[in-house]
């Protein structure tokens, strides 16, 4: 079974300062934002995984990583994650 994952990353130098994203090897993806091959976090790294969730499917993984990108979804992640 295949699993892909929403996660959240929290910056070890700027801690108020989070990432979402969704992927389906998050190990692999973990890495690739610590290297600095992710433009939008290379400037706050190091990262460290905050929350993941895993999900069976990717288009409710999708929504979900949407959801948590707005301001409903942000204050949600807040609360509870």
């Amino acid at each position: 079974m295949k699993f892909f994952y929403v996660y959240i990353l929290q910056s070890e130098v700027a801690p108020e300062r989070f990432y979402i994203g969704l992927t389906d090897n998050l190990r692999e993806r973990l890495q690739k934002h610590n290297s600095g091959d992710v433009r939008y976090t290379n400037r706050l790294r190091p990262w460290r995984v905050k929350t993941a969730l895993a999900f069976t499917d990717r288009i409710k993984a999708a929504a979900f990583e949407k959801y948590l990108k707005t301001s409903s979804g942000r204050a949600f992640a807040k609360k509870h994650l």
